[in-house]
């Protein structure tokens, strides 16, 4: 069995030590809503509240971008990458990059 890709928004834990630093890695992924998913989050910002679409459409995106930095990791033999940090940032009238970064390693438990 594969065994399993660590990932984590912060430092590596004390309990493991780096056996090697692959480099950075990342996921990208730009996103934009269908005109129907514009037209109900147009009427869902006239009532006021959370715009429902768009937070599906970012969830996706999120996750998106997490699978391509956990693809190219493991493509790099990595398990584990540190310090994931994902940002949005709109790129054009409608359209949101959202980005994953992070450290791809090869760990150890210590012992």
């Amino acid at each position: 069995m594969a065994e399993e890709l660590l990932l984590m928004n912060t430092p590596l834990p004390d309990e493991y030590k780096i056996v090697k630093i692959l480099g950075i890695v990342t996921g990208l992924t730009a996103r934009t809503r269908g005109i129907g998913g514009k037209f109900i989050a147009g009427l869902e910002g006239m009532v006021g509240g959370e715009v429902s679409a768009f937070t599906s459409e970012m969830e996706k995106a999120r996750f998106e971008a997490i699978e391509r930095l956990k693809q190219k990791a493991t493509q790099l033999g990595a398990n584990a990458v540190v310090g994931i940090d994902i940002e949005t940032s709109e790129v054009y009238i409608g359209t949101v990059l959202v980005s994953a970064t992070g450290t791809a390693l090869i760990i150890s438990p210590k012992k």
